[in-house]
């Protein structure tokens, strides 16, 4: 169908390229860094010297239809920044001294050839790791490259404590279910809507730890949920925080950072007690339903809404809608990860929609797989490791779910610790030689207790980076920096979920590569074996591996004669006809082959088989002698339209013009008894580190509450140590700890620490160089990031 009336359509042909004028048109996708996870489709509009000079959604795609959000729009800014990278440089001086010599590709090449060889001689491959930042089109790339290319089974996302970012959730859907869920939207159709014979609009979306018209995570574009409602789909919001789409909710349920167990557990109490349950679909397709209602019974109503902080009634009223609309679905996000009981948090939500039987039916929540079939993820070329080899991964023999391959990757917090110690978690002999870092920034963002891992990098014998910018990472721990190419600059196959979606080259930036081209020259250069020799190229790549994945077409064929988009058949109820299994019978893949609410795999491995509350491990309840201290519940991550994590961050840019600083926000009459003011800057701190931010009052927040945003660093700063482009001083993840994770491995109190808040002042930030970045505060005296504490600095302290 076409979609957008109000478009021009014959101004936008259903083919790859076409003429503007002097401009060329090229149809294709977002989807690498810098980006979100979406991958819209968009238009690039290139001059005649192939410059990215204009973006445009395409209103044809019935993806996103048009539509875009401000980080597609301002690419053309970062495309050609006068501060990205243009050539691979090799460290010149010491680690974090900020001075690079620049070196040929072949040179680069011969450098990272020379050391993996040593390093696989001295300690064998499973001392060579590889990190990646959010996923992307990098996903398959860093895989098959640490697999084939490298040898070892150590791949991880950058010191993302307990990986909490969706891997959490993934890994207990696989346990309850045997797939992944996500909201149905009709996104899996070129059908949308009311055009889609069988979909039906959902009579409640709840949100649950998500912004989704802010961050579109995980492959879901926030905007669906407004066509919803528009249809007539009604919201409950489950958020510390209003969010312009909490404010547009029936319900609105303003909870307590790190306690979504107990209100799912609650609110399943409710659903249990008044009988509001799918009897058909518990009875005939899930397993444990008897002891769920049991464990429920430890939630009432009351209990919770005194753990969460959120009235009784209004935990009641929003159940009972949940429970009683027709069709319901689940949106969740990356708060139900950041918790040390992350796992037993999302298994709580999954049993909220089992007994609801909200399940793979239209309007519900829908299990789907990669598109195609084809593993463009963490498992990619995992075929070519060694006999025995998965098994070294660090954080297998303390976590089953990673031991069993639930999720494809490494334990971050083990590896950080081989780091340090040489050791993996059994105390054996494990020493880290080589990390190879793609398009992550964790002192910044993806790491916390950012100090503690600027140490361990120090005992890495060799870090290279692959990156857009010199980001304070790089500068500090980098001894080989490699630049990667844009969106505009890729031949590339994005496959999380349907459609399969083409990305076409349509400009080049200097010596920039893309990171598959450097996957395939290394390969053949350390194992070609594992090459055709005929893949040379990205597209080569992609072709090959649609061939082995018996896709059915070529990558040309999917841009020239699909519009770069190809949907598979979606079909819903699929445990009712034997899709899921490949046994072909009816069920679930686990191994009741029902949905199970009580996980047998956990009571196997003498784990709790059902979903519990525990409070976080700093918290008013947990720690009342800490709270004195830090009376406050801080909460962060909050999201905004300008950045994507800690992208977008440079100077003379849409984003920096809009969002200059960083802020936080707080209630205005706990700022006013700390004595804060709007626009002010303000240390926030506790018992790991501080940092500070701009304050910003939020009447919306309970008055208990302070929420920080993340990510922040200040490319137009100095460079080199100490300053790292002002990377400790503004940053929350100085307040986070490593390595507390749940019994499962996945899950960390990153949204659910503690802190006290208190203004800067003269005495306590001594200014140094006046910021082109400033708030003026009421009394007169300027604070920016740029100025230095009277104590010690992170870098002082931990150089």
């Amino acid at each position: 169908m076409e979609y957008n009336n109000e478009y021009n359509l014959d101004l936008y042909p259903k083919k790859l390229h076409w003429k503007e004028g002097d401009l060329t048109a090229t149809r294709t996708t977002m989807w690498s860094g810098p980006g979100c996870h979406e991958g819209c489709q968009v238009i690039f509009y290139t001059d005649d010297d192939g410059k990215l000079v204009k973006v445009e959604g395409d209103p044809n795609s019935p993806f996103n239809q048009g539509r875009l959000c401000m980080r597609c729009l301002e690419l053309p800014e970062l495309v050609n920044h006068e501060e990205r990278l243009r050539y691979p440089l090799k460290r010149a001086g010491e680690r974090g001294e900020d001075k690079w010599e620049r070196v040929s590709w072949d040179e680069a090449y011969d450098i990272i050839e020379e050391k993996v060889r040593a390093f696989q001689e001295k300690d064998g491959p499973e001392s060579i790791i590889s990190m990646i930042g959010t996923g992307r089109n990098v996903s398959q790339v860093i895989a098959h490259n640490q697999y084939a290319n490298f040898g070892g089974p150590d791949l991880t996302l950058c010191f993302l404590s307990g990986d909490s970012c969706m891997l959490p959730r993934t890994a207990l859907c696989y346990v309850v279910m045997g797939n992944q869920w996500v909201a149905d939207m009709s996104q899996f159709r070129p059908d949308r809507y009311e055009n889609d014979p069988e979909w039906q609009i959902p009579e409640c979306i709840v949100i649950w730890g998500t912004n989704p018209v802010v961050c579109n995570s995980d492959a879901f574009l926030g905007h669906w949920i407004v066509e919803a409602m528009k249809r007539g789909s009604e919201l409950v919001t489950i958020d510390p925080q209003l969010t312009w789409i909490a404010s547009k909710s029936k319900y609105w349920l303003r909870l307590r950072p790190g306690t979504d167990a107990a209100l799912a557990l609650g609110m399943m109490n409710v659903i249990i007690g008044e009988d509001l349950v799918d009897h058909d679909f518990i009875d005939k397709w899930t397993y444990g339903y008897e002891a769920l209602a049991e464990r429920v019974k430890d939630y009432p109503v009351e209990k919770v809404a005194e753990i969460c902080w959120v009235e009784p009634e209004l935990i009641v009223e929003a159940a009972r809608f949940y429970a009683k609309a027709h069709p319901s679905t689940i949106q969740w996000g990356l708060a139900v990860d950041m918790s040390k009981i992350g796992t037993p948090t999302a298994h709580a939500i999954a049993c909220l929609a089992g007994i609801t039987g909200n399940i793979d039916n239209p309007g519900g929540n829908i299990l789907i797989d990669q598109a195609c079939g084809l593993e463009f993820g963490y498992n990619s070329g995992i075929e070519y490791l060694k006999e025995g080899m998965v098994e070294k991964r660090l954080g297998n023999s303390k976590y089953n779910l990673k031991k069993y391959g639930f999720t494809a990757s490494s334990q971050s917090d083990c590896i950080l610790v081989a780091c340090e110690t040489g050791l993996d978690e059994k105390g054996d002999p494990r020493p880290v030689n080589m990390l190879w870092i793609q398009s992550a920034n964790p002192i910044t963002n993806m790491g916390q207790d950012a100090p503690r891992i600027y140490r361990a990098m120090k005992n890495v014998p060799f870090i290279c980076v692959v990156d857009l910018f010199k980001t304070p990472f790089a500068v500090a721990c980098a001894d080989l920096l490699l630049p990667c190419a844009m969106s505009n600059e890729r031949d590339c196959i994005r496959v999380w979920f349907d459609p399969v979606r083409s990305l076409t080259k349509c400009s080049s930036f200097y010596e920039a590569k893309e990171d598959e081209q450097i996957m395939i020259d290394l390969g053949h250069r350390l194992n070609p074996d594992a090459w055709p020799e005929w893949v040379k190229e990205p597209r080569d790549y992609m072709n090959w591996r649609l061939q082995v994945g018996n896709c059915g077409f070529t990558m040309e064929e999917l841009e020239n004669e699909h519009a770069g988009m190809i949907y598979n058949d979606f079909r819903y109820y699929k445990y009712e006809k034997g899709l899921l299994r490949p046994d072909g019978q009816p069920g679930f893949m686990t191994p009741t082959g029902r949905y199970e609410f009580y996980i047998s795999l956990f009571d196997s491995w003498g784990v709790d088989a059902l979903p519990y509350y525990e409070e976080p491990p700093t918290s008013p309840v947990a720690t009342p002698e800490l709270a004195e201290e830090y009376p406050l519940v801080l909460t962060t991550g909050k999201r905004s339209f300008e950045f994507f994590h800690s992208e977008w961050r440079q100077a003379n840019t849409t984003s920096r013009e809009l969002h200059p600083v960083p802020y936080f926000d707080i209630h205005p009459d706990t700022a006013a008894k700390y004595g804060l003011h709007e626009g002010e800057w303000a240390w926030i701190e506790n018992q790991m580190g501080k940092c500070r931010q701009v304050v910003r009052l939020n009447a919306t927040l309970d008055e208990r509450v302070v929420s920080t945003e993340h990510g922040w660093w200040f490319p137009e700063q100095e460079a080199a140590e100490p300053s790292l482009f002002g990377v400790f001083d503004c940053n929350p993840n100085n307040l986070i700890p490593m390595c507390e994770n749940g019994d499962s491995g996945y899950g960390a109190p990153i949204k659910c620490g503690m802190a006290k808040v208190y203004p800067c002042t003269p005495e306590n930030s001594a200014p140094e160089d006046q910021p082109t970045y400033q708030v003026t505060a009421t009394n007169g005296y300027t604070h920016g990031p740029s100025h230095k504490s009277d104590t010690p600095s992170f870098y002082d302290q931990n150089k």
